[in-house]
């Protein structure tokens, strides 16, 4: 378990209202959203970064991805919404505990990474 304050919210340490849970990770609102909808999805089990994952991360990092998109279902935001995984301090990341963001609830189509 990460001692990052994500790891503190999955083991219970810190609490926090889970809007959803499976059996490898959790999601909650982002306490600084960028959108209406701004929820974070995170594992279970603490890998740092992206680039830290190893190929035995594999269905881990798949599973996320389901979760997401069940996630997105679950708030009603599944036919637009912008999943977003930041790798490093120079990329925005600043809790090193990957965790993807699912970001809904404006129009994106004018933002950056259109297409």
């Amino acid at each position: 378990m990460s001692d990052t304050i994500f790891g503190k919210i999955v083991s219970g340490e810190i609490p926090s209202e889970f809007i959803y849970e499976d059996e490898h990770c959790i999601a909650i609102n982002d306490v600084n959203p960028q959108a209406p909808v701004h929820v974070l999805v995170i594992p279970k089990y603490g890998i740092p970064r992206l680039v830290d994952a190893e190929a035995d991360d594999r269905d881990l990092l798949g599973h996320l991805l389901l979760a997401a998109g069940n996630v997105a279902r679950q708030l009603g935001v599944d036919e637009a919404f912008r999943l977003i995984i930041n790798n490093g301090a120079g990329a925005g990341q600043s809790v090193f505990h990957l965790h993807l963001h699912i970001i809904a609830g404006r129009d994106f189509a004018e933002g950056h990474m259109a297409g």
